[in-house]
Order: structure tokens, then sequence, then C-alpha cells
């Protein structure tokens, strides 16, 4: 069964939630690039600078990776970029990540929020902790976030109010578990690849790093096949405004 595509005519903005500098260029970064060549206004927003990600000292790594991603984000037109300091390598999920990604979402009013996994195995193998933690705490930081009873002196003290967004996005990496794709055929696809090679030094510091412009193609390619399209970016949406469906209907008779 081809996979329908993602109802982009019911959302206007999508904050983009990751734990480091490149983890939207994998992929989903040509999807952003198909949004905000449409006018839907993307941000991001990085738990952690990356300081742990290569062998230069810390601060210099943060600055040098930080620069990166502003370069990545001027690629595919994303203007909004938050960058946190919670310590690269050890994120930890608890009360003070949920409390900054909330704020975010609180100041940034999305229609979508787009996380990360928070399963301990990928299809790539096992992830890793930071991607969980951010993962998980995006997740309870979107309910977090519209109720005004929850870090409630965001509200009252920094004049921001509860935000509900409609969808959850989880980029999915094959078609298992995936239920909509977003085609980023031609110049999407392009500005994808190009936006995960402004992380020039970071790639130049991992040894025997494939090329983005020979790998990331063949993802979406394969994805494009599950979406009927030449290249795609598959994602697992969550409705959160849809009426829960308790009862499904069985396939027994």
């Amino acid at each position: 069964m081809t996979l329908p595509a993602l109802p982009e005519e019911t959302f206007q903005r999508v904050l983009c939630v990751v734990a480091h500098p490149d983890d939207m260029e994998y992929g989903t970064s040509a999807a952003v690039a198909r949004w905000t060549a449409r006018g839907i206004e993307v941000g991001y927003l990085l738990l952690t600078r990356g300081e742990a990600g290569m062998p230069n000292p810390p601060e210099e790594t943060a600055r040098l990776r930080v620069a990166e991603q502003r370069a990545a984000c001027a690629v595919v037109g994303v203007e909004h970029l938050t960058v946190l300091e919670h310590p690269d390598g050890v994120l930890v999920y608890g009360l003070d990540l949920r409390r900054d990604i909330c704020r975010e979402i609180r100041r940034f009013k999305p229609d979508v929020v787009l996380g990360t996994g928070y399963e301990v195995e990928a299809p790539y193998g096992f992830d890793q902790a930071d991607h969980r933690a951010a993962g998980l705490a995006t997740l309870d930081a979107v309910r977090d976030a519209g109720n005004r009873w929850v870090f409630p002196e965001q509200v009252d003290d920094e004049g921001l109010e509860p935000h509900s967004a409609r969808w959850l996005l989880h980029p999915a990496i094959t078609d298992s578990g995936a239920t909509h794709g977003v085609e980023v055929t031609g110049e999407p696809l392009r500005r994808g690849v190009a936006s995960l090679e402004a992380h020039a030094a970071y790639l130049a510091a991992l040894p025997d790093h494939p090329v983005p412009k020979d790998f990331i193609p063949q993802f979406t390619a394969m994805a494009g096949k599950a979406a009927g399209v030449e290249h795609a970016v598959l994602f697992r949406a969550h409705d959160l405004q849809a009426p829960p469906d308790l009862f499904p209907e069985s396939d027994e008779d």
C-alpha cells in the first residue's frame, strides 16, 4: 500500500526539536526545504551545542558546530534557530529538559512538533542516548505546553500562553511504522544534501563518513517507493486533535 502524503494544508508552522547540530540533516531537512519553499515557517530547537562530537576542545567545537548549523539552516530556509546548552553526550531526560522544550513550543506556537525517536533500537542499530532523551522529553513537552498548570511560571512570569500543537511527527527510516510521506524530488532533495554538506568540518572529523550526495539520495529513493514518488522522506504522524480510536475495527468477521 502506498503511504499517503502528509496533509501540509493543515499546518503553517513547524518546530523541529533535536539533540545536536546536524541531527536534522540526515534526510529530514529535505522535507524542511520543501515546506519553507511553500511558505511554511520552520524553527529548529537544538538542545545541545554538540561540543562532545569532535576531538577539538569542547568550546571550540561548540562554536564551530553552531556556526555550521546556522549555515545548514540558511540552505533550507530556516530563520528561527534556538540552541540550548544542555551537556552534549550526557543529555538527561527530566523536568529541566521538558521545561525548556515546553518554553520553545509556547514561544514559537507550532502546528507541528517534529521530534526524534525514543526507542533503544533503531533500524540502523542502537540509538544514541541523547537522541532517546530528546525524543521522550519532546513527546512529554508537547502535552506540557498545552496545560497552563504545568510550568505555570512561563505563563505567569514570562507572558507565554499555553499552546497545543496539532501534529507530532517522528522521522521514519523505513516504511515500517511510517504513516505518511513527503515528496522531496528535485530541489528539496538538492537543498537537503547541501544542508548536510554545510557541516563540513564535523563530517571531516568522522572517519569513513559517506559523502552526503552519495547516500542521502539512496535513502530518499527507498522512501519514495513507499510513498509512490521518486524521492521522499517518511514520517510517523500523530494527529493529536483527532478523537481517540478506542475501538478499531477488527479484521476478523
